[in-house]
Protein backbone atom coordinates (compact mmCIF):
# COMPACT_ATOMS: atom_id res chain seq x y z
CA UNK A 1 0.00 0.00 0.00
CA UNK A 2 1.17 3.51 -1.22
CA UNK A 3 2.77 5.34 1.73
CA UNK A 4 2.41 9.36 1.50
CA UNK A 5 6.45 10.10 2.02
CA UNK A 6 7.34 13.68 2.53
CA UNK A 7 10.82 14.88 2.61
CA UNK A 8 13.14 17.49 4.83
CA UNK A 9 16.27 18.11 3.05
CA UNK A 10 18.37 20.78 1.69
CA UNK A 11 17.53 22.91 -1.51
CA UNK A 12 17.06 20.07 -3.96
CA UNK A 13 18.45 21.78 -6.90
CA UNK A 14 21.96 22.15 -5.00
CA UNK A 15 22.25 18.63 -4.99
CA UNK A 16 25.19 16.03 -6.88
CA UNK A 17 22.64 13.46 -7.62
CA UNK A 18 25.53 10.82 -8.58
CA UNK A 19 26.72 10.67 -4.86
CA UNK A 20 23.84 11.86 -2.75
CA UNK A 21 21.77 9.26 -0.49
CA UNK A 22 18.96 11.27 0.51
CA UNK A 23 18.15 11.32 -3.90
CA UNK A 24 18.82 7.31 -3.70
CA UNK A 25 16.24 6.98 -0.97
CA UNK A 26 13.63 9.35 -3.10
CA UNK A 27 13.98 7.25 -6.29
CA UNK A 28 13.35 4.18 -4.31
CA UNK A 29 10.55 5.51 -2.68
CA UNK A 30 8.90 6.89 -6.08
CA UNK A 31 9.66 3.29 -7.62
CA UNK A 32 7.63 1.70 -4.73
CA UNK A 33 4.43 4.53 -5.71
CA UNK A 34 5.15 6.36 -2.62
CA UNK A 35 4.10 9.62 -3.45
CA UNK A 36 6.45 12.42 -2.60
CA UNK A 37 6.45 15.88 -1.17
CA UNK A 38 9.39 18.35 -0.44
CA UNK A 39 10.66 21.13 1.67
CA UNK A 40 13.03 22.48 3.17
CA UNK A 41 13.49 23.53 6.98
CA UNK A 42 12.73 27.21 6.67
CA UNK A 43 9.39 25.91 5.17
CA UNK A 44 8.37 24.36 8.89
CA UNK A 45 5.89 26.11 11.12
CA UNK A 46 4.71 25.46 14.84
CA UNK A 47 1.12 26.45 15.30
CA UNK A 48 0.18 25.41 18.89
CA UNK A 49 0.48 21.97 18.82
CA UNK A 50 0.22 21.89 15.19
CA UNK A 51 3.44 20.89 13.43
CA UNK A 52 3.03 21.92 9.51
CA UNK A 53 4.87 23.12 6.49
CA UNK A 54 4.51 24.59 2.93
CA UNK A 55 5.45 22.00 0.96
CA UNK A 56 5.47 21.18 -3.33
CA UNK A 57 4.88 17.76 -4.69
CA UNK A 58 8.24 16.04 -6.30
CA UNK A 59 9.39 13.37 -9.07
CA UNK A 60 12.60 12.61 -9.39
CA UNK A 61 14.58 11.46 -12.14
CA UNK A 62 17.95 9.52 -12.26
CA UNK A 63 18.96 12.38 -14.87
CA UNK A 64 22.11 15.19 -14.38
CA UNK A 65 21.03 18.22 -14.93
CA UNK A 66 17.27 17.52 -14.97
CA UNK A 67 16.53 15.53 -12.05
CA UNK A 68 13.61 17.00 -10.34
CA UNK A 69 9.82 18.43 -11.10
CA UNK A 70 8.24 20.19 -8.33
CA UNK A 71 4.20 20.66 -8.32
CA UNK A 72 2.30 24.09 -7.07
CA UNK A 73 3.35 24.73 -3.13
CA UNK A 74 0.54 23.90 -0.43
CA UNK A 75 0.47 23.95 3.52
CA UNK A 76 0.07 20.69 5.04
CA UNK A 77 -0.58 19.20 8.33
CA UNK A 78 2.34 16.97 8.61
CA UNK A 79 0.74 14.19 10.29
CA UNK A 80 -1.15 13.73 7.20
CA UNK A 81 1.66 12.14 6.26
CA UNK A 82 2.98 8.30 6.98
CA UNK A 83 6.69 9.09 6.92
CA UNK A 84 8.71 12.01 7.05
CA UNK A 85 12.39 11.77 6.04
CA UNK A 86 14.40 14.05 8.17
CA UNK A 87 17.99 14.55 5.77
CA UNK A 88 18.55 18.19 6.08
CA UNK A 89 23.15 17.88 6.17
CA UNK A 90 24.73 19.47 9.04
CA UNK A 91 26.01 21.86 10.40
CA UNK A 92 24.42 20.64 13.46
CA UNK A 93 23.33 23.90 14.85
CA UNK A 94 20.50 25.51 16.90
CA UNK A 95 18.43 25.57 13.40
CA UNK A 96 18.93 21.97 13.24
CA UNK A 97 18.10 21.34 16.72
CA UNK A 98 15.06 23.37 16.26
CA UNK A 99 13.78 21.20 13.79
CA UNK A 100 13.87 18.27 15.58
CA UNK A 101 11.80 19.69 18.25
CA UNK A 102 8.96 20.53 16.27
CA UNK A 103 9.66 17.27 14.15
CA UNK A 104 9.15 15.25 17.59
CA UNK A 105 5.63 16.34 18.26
CA UNK A 106 5.04 14.40 15.21
CA UNK A 107 6.36 11.06 16.00
CA UNK A 108 5.94 8.37 16.05
CA UNK A 109 2.49 8.67 14.84
CA UNK A 110 3.90 9.46 11.44
CA UNK A 111 7.23 8.03 11.23
CA UNK A 112 10.35 10.38 11.28
CA UNK A 113 13.10 8.56 10.32
CA UNK A 114 15.71 8.89 12.27
CA UNK A 115 13.68 9.46 15.23
CA UNK A 116 14.40 13.42 15.57
CA UNK A 117 15.01 13.49 19.42
CA UNK A 118 17.68 10.85 19.12
CA UNK A 119 19.16 12.96 16.30
CA UNK A 120 19.19 15.96 18.42
CA UNK A 121 20.72 13.84 21.83
CA UNK A 122 23.31 11.88 19.43
CA UNK A 123 25.44 14.38 17.68
CA UNK A 124 27.82 12.60 15.16
CA UNK A 125 31.27 13.07 17.48
CA UNK A 126 28.95 12.75 20.89
CA UNK A 127 27.33 9.91 20.32
CA UNK A 128 30.28 7.96 19.83
CA UNK A 129 32.11 8.40 22.76
CA UNK A 130 29.62 6.23 24.24
CA UNK A 131 32.13 3.62 23.09
CA UNK A 132 35.81 4.53 24.39
CA UNK A 133 37.18 1.17 23.96
CA UNK A 134 36.15 1.21 20.31
CA UNK A 135 37.59 4.85 19.79
CA UNK A 136 41.50 5.77 19.35
CA UNK A 137 42.14 8.02 22.62
CA UNK A 138 39.98 11.17 21.94
CA UNK A 139 39.32 14.81 23.87
CA UNK A 140 36.34 16.78 23.83
CA UNK A 141 37.83 20.17 25.07
CA UNK A 142 38.83 23.78 25.14
CA UNK A 143 41.78 23.46 27.44
CA UNK A 144 44.79 24.20 26.35
CA UNK A 145 46.64 22.57 29.03
CA UNK A 146 44.93 19.25 28.77
CA UNK A 147 45.76 19.52 25.13
CA UNK A 148 49.08 20.00 25.53
CA UNK A 149 49.23 16.98 27.45
CA UNK A 150 47.20 14.70 25.70
CA UNK A 151 49.74 16.06 22.69
CA UNK A 152 52.83 15.07 24.51
CA UNK A 153 51.58 11.47 25.23
CA UNK A 154 49.77 10.69 21.99
CA UNK A 155 52.38 12.36 19.40
CA UNK A 156 50.69 13.29 16.33
CA UNK A 157 47.15 14.64 16.89
CA UNK A 158 44.02 15.50 14.88
CA UNK A 159 42.14 18.58 15.98
CA UNK A 160 38.18 18.77 14.23
CA UNK A 161 35.22 21.07 15.13
CA UNK A 162 32.85 19.20 17.55
CA UNK A 163 30.14 19.75 15.22
CA UNK A 164 31.59 20.11 11.92
CA UNK A 165 31.02 18.37 8.67
CA UNK A 166 32.47 16.82 5.29
CA UNK A 167 35.61 16.82 6.67
CA UNK A 168 35.79 20.73 7.06
CA UNK A 169 38.73 21.88 9.31
CA UNK A 170 40.55 18.86 10.42
CA UNK A 171 43.65 19.24 10.90
CA UNK A 172 46.93 17.28 11.44
CA UNK A 173 49.41 18.69 14.40
CA UNK A 174 52.77 16.64 14.47
CA UNK A 175 54.53 16.98 17.93
CA UNK A 176 57.31 19.92 16.44
CA UNK A 177 54.47 21.72 14.59
CA UNK A 178 55.13 25.09 15.27
CA UNK A 179 51.62 25.86 13.88
CA UNK A 180 50.05 24.26 16.86
CA UNK A 181 49.58 27.82 19.25
CA UNK A 182 47.92 29.79 16.49
CA UNK A 183 45.68 27.44 15.12
CA UNK A 184 44.80 26.75 18.81
CA UNK A 185 43.56 30.64 18.91
CA UNK A 186 41.88 30.41 15.22
CA UNK A 187 39.93 27.03 16.56
CA UNK A 188 39.13 29.06 19.76
CA UNK A 189 37.80 32.31 17.86
CA UNK A 190 35.85 30.23 15.75
CA UNK A 191 34.01 27.58 17.59
CA UNK A 192 32.45 28.29 20.99
CA UNK A 193 32.01 24.64 21.81
CA UNK A 194 34.17 22.18 22.61
CA UNK A 195 36.58 20.68 19.69
CA UNK A 196 37.61 17.00 19.22
CA UNK A 197 41.48 16.21 19.93
CA UNK A 198 42.03 12.63 18.52
CA UNK A 199 45.65 10.19 18.15
CA UNK A 200 46.67 10.87 14.80
CA UNK A 201 45.81 7.20 13.11
CA UNK A 202 48.79 6.84 10.07
CA UNK A 203 46.70 3.86 8.51
CA UNK A 204 43.87 6.64 7.66
CA UNK A 205 46.12 6.92 4.20
CA UNK A 206 44.90 3.25 3.56
CA UNK A 207 41.27 4.54 3.91
CA UNK A 208 38.32 5.84 6.09
CA UNK A 209 35.54 3.08 5.92
CA UNK A 210 32.01 3.82 5.78
CA UNK A 211 30.05 0.99 7.38
CA UNK A 212 26.39 1.43 6.81
CA UNK A 213 23.74 -0.31 9.63
CA UNK A 214 19.59 -0.13 8.99
CA UNK A 215 18.07 -0.99 11.93
CA UNK A 216 21.47 -1.81 13.81
CA UNK A 217 22.25 -3.99 11.17
CA UNK A 218 25.54 -4.49 8.65
CA UNK A 219 24.59 -3.57 5.20
CA UNK A 220 27.49 -2.39 3.14
CA UNK A 221 30.28 -0.14 3.48
CA UNK A 222 32.92 1.53 1.57
CA UNK A 223 36.45 2.39 2.07
CA UNK A 224 37.35 5.93 1.09
CA UNK A 225 41.00 6.15 0.24
CA UNK A 226 42.27 10.23 0.87
CA UNK A 227 43.87 12.17 -1.88
CA UNK A 228 47.71 11.38 -1.58
CA UNK A 229 48.35 15.61 -0.73
CA UNK A 230 44.93 15.37 1.99
CA UNK A 231 44.44 14.12 5.26
CA UNK A 232 40.51 13.52 4.85
CA UNK A 233 39.26 10.82 2.80
CA UNK A 234 35.20 12.27 2.61
CA UNK A 235 34.41 12.01 -1.26
CA UNK A 236 33.14 15.66 -1.30
CA UNK A 237 37.20 16.51 -0.34
CA UNK A 238 38.37 13.92 -3.26
CA UNK A 239 38.51 10.84 -1.38
CA UNK A 240 38.13 7.91 -4.00
CA UNK A 241 35.45 5.18 -2.93
CA UNK A 242 37.06 1.54 -3.27
CA UNK A 243 35.38 -1.58 -2.57
CA UNK A 244 35.59 -3.27 0.71
CA UNK A 245 34.74 -5.96 2.92
CA UNK A 246 34.38 -5.80 6.87
CA UNK A 247 37.14 -7.32 9.47
CA UNK A 248 36.44 -9.18 12.41
CA UNK A 249 37.24 -6.13 14.66
CA UNK A 250 33.91 -4.12 12.18
CA UNK A 251 32.13 -6.84 12.44
CA UNK A 252 32.20 -6.24 16.38
CA UNK A 253 31.61 -2.92 16.48
CA UNK A 254 28.66 -3.26 14.27
CA UNK A 255 27.49 -5.94 17.16
CA UNK A 256 28.27 -3.37 19.82
CA UNK A 257 26.60 -0.71 18.07
CA UNK A 258 23.61 -2.41 16.93
CA UNK A 259 21.08 -2.69 19.96
CA UNK A 260 21.53 0.90 20.61
CA UNK A 261 21.17 2.05 17.41
CA UNK A 262 17.92 0.31 17.41
CA UNK A 263 16.69 1.54 20.67
CA UNK A 264 17.29 4.98 19.88
CA UNK A 265 14.99 4.41 16.66
CA UNK A 266 18.46 5.49 14.60
CA UNK A 267 17.03 3.59 11.46
CA UNK A 268 19.68 4.84 8.65
CA UNK A 269 23.27 5.09 10.24
CA UNK A 270 26.78 5.57 8.88
CA UNK A 271 29.93 4.62 11.15
CA UNK A 272 33.27 5.75 10.21
CA UNK A 273 36.11 3.19 11.01
CA UNK A 274 39.71 3.94 10.51
CA UNK A 275 42.11 0.83 10.70
CA UNK A 276 40.12 -1.32 13.85
CA UNK A 277 39.15 2.49 15.97
CA UNK A 278 35.44 3.98 15.69
CA UNK A 279 35.65 7.48 15.08
CA UNK A 280 31.73 8.63 14.62
CA UNK A 281 28.62 7.62 14.36
CA UNK A 282 26.83 9.75 11.25
CA UNK A 283 22.66 9.96 12.08
CA UNK A 284 21.65 13.54 11.08
CA UNK A 285 22.37 13.05 7.17
CA UNK A 286 24.45 9.94 6.56
CA UNK A 287 25.65 8.89 3.67
CA UNK A 288 27.62 6.64 0.64
CA UNK A 289 24.58 4.26 -0.17
CA UNK A 290 25.04 5.31 -3.89
CA UNK A 291 28.64 4.84 -3.59
CA UNK A 292 28.68 1.30 -2.43
CA UNK A 293 25.69 0.05 -4.96
CA UNK A 294 27.90 1.45 -8.13
CA UNK A 295 30.80 -0.81 -6.22
CA UNK A 296 28.76 -3.70 -6.63
CA UNK A 297 27.30 -3.84 -3.16
CA UNK A 298 23.66 -3.87 -2.16
CA UNK A 299 20.73 -1.49 -2.88
CA UNK A 300 20.84 -0.27 0.92
CA UNK A 301 17.70 2.49 -0.05
CA UNK A 302 15.33 -0.56 -0.63
CA UNK A 303 16.66 -1.89 2.17
CA UNK A 304 15.69 1.19 4.19
CA UNK A 305 12.20 1.81 2.78
CA UNK A 306 11.75 -2.60 3.16
CA UNK A 307 12.78 -1.41 6.87
CA UNK A 308 10.01 1.43 6.72
CA UNK A 309 7.30 0.10 5.07
CA UNK A 310 7.44 -2.72 8.05
CA UNK A 311 7.20 -0.20 10.68
CA UNK A 312 4.20 1.68 9.03
CA UNK A 313 2.41 -1.54 8.93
Amino acid sequence: MPLNVAVQMDPIERINIRGDSTFALLLEAQRRSHPLSYYTPDRLILDGAKVSATVRPLVVRDTAGDHFTLGDPRHVDLTSFDVVLLRQDPPFDLAYISTTHMLERIHPKTLVVNDPAHVRNAPEKIFVTEFPDLMPPTLLTRDLEAIKAFRAKHGDIVMKPLYGKGGEAVFRVTPEDINFGSLYDLFATMFHEPWVVQKFLPAVKDGDKRIILVDGEFTGAVNRVPAPDDLRSNMVRGGVPKATDLTAREREICARLGPALRERGLLFVGIDVIDGFLTEINVTSPTGIRAIKSLGGPDIAALIWDKIEAKRK
